[in-house]
């Protein structure tokens, strides 16, 4: 476990009794049944800001606290464990990307918006059904970007794009040209097919050519902290539904296969604590950010797959239904799953990686 200051302490703390107390799994019910495309809580979304969770990766100067991603990690970890819906984990990558790759008017016009939370913004890269960065044929002519991203996170209620295209990444506002198509996912979250059509665009530009990679990266990294606090909480919760569940005159714990199986699962969430924390450390270091970036995410992608499965198993059938929570977190565990790399497309970019 990685060692925190007393200010990381401070904010997972705040995190932690914030999502506990003003955003238990019961808001996202709220969430899901009020239908909005969207599918998040403006209101929500505007305390998570008003308390600068918005902007912990953004430096003080654009109004953030550049408190790094260990300490966002930090917090969209807390915001896991009661599957809050917000646009908090889109909106940070998109800013790291203009933090890396933006101009000078281009971060103060855009960054202080995303810290207050005036501001939604989300990272479009893929264009198929599977996490492919090699296989974009988005172009941009003269300022006007046009092509077609696929499942795009977040994309109704963001108010910018940053968008991957052939030759780089680019900054497109919601308004003429965007057309999007929801895309219904069993995670009941905003997800949606984008459409630009001649889209006014502005390029990010760092003068290398590792721009998308370091953002994916980061996508990568942020994705499995929400994913350690989803596996986190079905670990818990089915630990004590078998501490009270009574069958054959017996409590489910004290039989000793499910003790054993509940002890591979804890050595399991252990290794992907180690990852993940890694991953983020890597990213505030500045070395090593592309490995640790991907072992994160792999490792993430098979924990929370394992634990999301024996969560529903253990509780038994009644763990299928819709009273019981645990099935939400599978749900939006197959979806991040195929986020920003299926196991087997982090497996071939680890060794393609290891191979330089």
């Amino acid at each position: 476990m990685a060692v925190l200051n007393e200010e990381q302490e401070m904010l997972r703390d705040m995190a932690r009794d914030w999502a506990t107390n003003e955003s238990p799994v019961s808001e996202f019910r709220k969430v899901r049944s009020a239908g909005e495309p969207q599918a998040y809580s403006a209101d929500a979304y505007a305390k998570i800001a008003e308390m600068g969770w918005a902007g912990i990766v953004i430096p003080e100067a654009y109004g953030g606290s550049d408190f790094g991603f260990m300490s966002a990690g930090l917090v969209v970890e807390e915001l896991g464990k009661t599957l809050t819906a917000s646009p908090l984990v889109a909106t940070t990558i998109a800013a790291s990307a203009i933090i890396l790759g933006g101009s000078d008017e281009q971060k103060a016009k855009w960054l202080p918006r995303l810290a207050s939370g005036e501001t939604v913004a989300t990272l479009a890269v893929d264009e198929g059904a599977h996490h492919d960065p090699s296989a974009i044929e988005t172009n941009v002519l003269a300022g006007k970007l046009t092509g077609k991203k696929a499942f795009v996170h977040e994309a109704h209620g963001a108010d910018l794009f940053v968008v991957a295209a052939t030759d780089g990444l680019y900054l497109v506002e919601k308004g003429d040209g965007v057309a999007l198509t929801t895309r219904k996912l069993t995670d009941q979250r905003s997800h949606a097919d984008v459409v630009f059509d001649n889209a006014s665009a502005e390029k990010l530009d760092d003068g290398s050519d590792s721009l998308l990679e370091d953002v994916v990266a980061r996508a990568q990294v942020l994705t499995a902290a929400e994913m350690l606090g989803m596996a986190q909480a079905v670990f818990d919760t089915t630990l004590d539904y078998l501490k009270q569940r009574v069958q054959f005159n017996q409590v489910l714990a004290t039989f000793q296969a499910l003790q054993h199986r509940m002890a591979d699962l804890f050595a399991d969430l252990a290794q992907m604590r180690s990852a993940v924390e890694a991953g983020l450390q890597a990213v505030d270091g500045g070395y090593g950010v592309a490995r640790a970036a991907v072992v994160a995410k792999a490792e993430a992608n098979r924990v929370l797959h394992v634990i999301s499965n024996q969560g529903i198993q253990l509780h038994g059938g009644i763990g299928m239904t819709d009273e019981y929570d645990v099935g939400f977190y599978l749900k939006r565990a197959r979806v991040l799953e195929a986020s920003w790399g299926s196991s087997s497309y982090l497996r071939g970019r680890f060794a393609k990686l290891s191979s330089y």
